[in-house]
């Protein structure tokens, strides 16, 4: 261990700290900013430190199938060893790969452009839904997150609304997010699905009333930065229907949950029916586990419409040979390990455990979430939802000291992410959430917090009629309609991978 860690760390942590703040711009943040963690390798789903201590990883959506997996690894340096260089010359991984890609996608979704990072697909995904469309006036959902770059950050109020006087794109509309928990319509409305999506047909019409013209609606298809919202099922199959009637797309952002995640198929999108099919999909993150790629695929006639635009699309990095082998290797370890299932039986698991802890802890006011993509938000409040953020954030820290990485986000930071490397195993969710467990206990014991008070509150509560504030809801609801039993994935995708 020793010689690792001494091969692994060029420079004291006291050092790389100081050079940190020296040298890296002062908005990019670190996590634990009052006692950082120095992370100098990591294997599977564990991450060490300089002295060599070990951390669970319960957030790296992006070491996708397993920190430094060695057929990753190997694949990547092997085709290092023989060549890298740009798309304009004809390589077999390019090919190879896009085929192997989109065998796991709808027939529909057929040609593929290769960038470097979801901000650059999601970027790019917007330009192909203008130039196809015609038309400038984009509908994004409230609290999300689609990237870094000036366009995308227009289209991200998770970032904007940060902001002390943000300055408004005129034709950026911001949609209800579809929270069954905390929203407009939760899960005690007869038809979440469709009125979360009059709401967005009523924008449609208040846009065009005014002159504009709906490019593209653009969402997650599980919103992560805006609290890990599971959509009701049909909300973007009628989304969608509104939106291309008005002569706009539909771009699923798989950014964070694609490959599998999602447990009972390869991409969340298909959670909503298999008859959901997006005009664009942008994918990233899990994509190279690790290694800067991404993608946008979209449909011939999209692809058709950006080339009549006449300005050559080039890329000098997307699509290189080594990136497209460690692509395939990804897709191929997903099947190998059947990475996808471990996150169904993972994933499941887990969350079952997290509604026995529910029954515990009046903090925990609702578990939601799909194969190895949960979220547990605490509130101080069941009936008025009050945001527990300080409690969520103590909660990562007191984790952290037991060697566990969470992150805790969506618009008031009071809710537990878990996203982890798809070799979690149940082990693993034992130990986190019997620490989640021992850390909440002395949270409501502080504050002197009783489950039965609330609970009693809760019944008293649904004899009477309810408010915008009072509706309850319990976490099993959001798997009402979802397709449960076995993974599933394309015919194709079965053959080929």
């Amino acid at each position: 261990m020793d010689n690792i860690r001494m091969s692994a760390e060029r420079l004291e942590k006291s050092k790389t700290l100081e050079l940190r703040k020296k040298h890296i711009g002062p908005s990019c943040k670190i996590f634990f900013s009052h006692d950082p963690i120095k992370i100098v390798r990591a294997k599977g789903q564990y991450m060490y430190d300089e002295k060599g201590q070990r951390y669970l990883d319960c957030i790296n959506n992006v070491a996708h199938v397993g920190h430094c997996h060695p057929d990753v690894v190997k694949a990547g340096a092997r085709q290092m060893e023989q060549l890298n260089t740009n798309s304009r010359f004809l390589h077999d991984n390019l090919v190879l790969y896009a085929q192997r890609l989109q065998a796991t996608l709808p027939d529909k979704l057929s040609v593929c452009y290769f960038v470097n990072s979801g901000s650059e697909a999601n970027d790019l995904a917007l330009r192909l839904a203008k130039q196809y469309t015609g038309h400038k006036d984009v509908i994004t959902l409230d609290n999300a997150y689609h990237g870094h770059v000036s366009s995308l950050i227009d289209i991200s109020p998770y970032k904007f609304h940060q902001l002390a006087d943000p300055e408004e794109n005129q034709s950026v509309h911001v949609a209800l997010s579809p929270d069954v928990y905390r929203g407009k319509y939760r899960a005690d409305h007869p038809d979440p699905a469709t009125a979360y999506a009059d709401e967005v047909e009523d924008m449609i019409e208040k846009v065009q009333g005014e002159g504009g013209k709906i490019a593209a609606f653009i969402a997650e298809s599980l919103q992560s930065c805006g609290g890990q919202v599971i959509p009701p099922v049909g909300y973007y199959q009628k989304v969608a229907e509104h939106v291309r009637k008005a002569g706009g797309v539909f771009i699923a952002d798989e950014v964070q949950v694609g490959f599998g995640r999602v447990g009972t198929h390869f991409w969340a999108f298909q959670l909503q029916g298999e008859d959901f099919v997006p005009d664009i999909v942008t994918m990233g993150k899990p994509i190279g586990n690790g290694h800067p790629m991404s993608c946008v695929v979209t449909t011939k006639e999209v692809a058709a419409a950006f080339l009549q635009m006449g300005m050559e699309y080039f890329n000098t990095f997307g699509g290189n040979p080594v990136s497209c082998a460690i692509g395939l290797a990804v897709l191929d370890v997903i099947k190998k390990e059947d990475l996808q299932g471990n996150a169904l039986h993972v994933g499941r698991y887990l969350t079952d455990l997290l509604e026995k802890q529910k029954e515990k802890h009046p903090l925990i006011g609702d578990i939601r979430g799909r194969g190895l993509f949960v979220g547990v938000e605490l509130v101080k409040d069941r009936l008025k939802l009050t945001p527990a953020t300080a409690e969520a954030q103590e909660v990562i820290y007191k984790l952290k000291e037991q060697h566990i990485l969470l992150s805790a986000d969506g618009p008031h930071r009071n809710v537990l992410k878990f996203k982890p490397p798809m070799c979690f195993t149940t082990e693993d969710a034992d130990l986190a959430v019997e620490q989640i467990d021992h850390i909440l206990t002395e949270l409501e014991e502080a504050g002197g917090l009783k489950l039965h008070n609330t609970l009693n509150a809760e019944n008293e509560n649904k004899r009477k009629p309810t408010d915008e504030n009072g509706h309850h809801h319990s976490g099993l609801a959001h798997n009402k309609g979802s397709s449960q039993g076995v993974p599933q994935q394309t015919k194709r995708l079965r053959k080929q991978c």
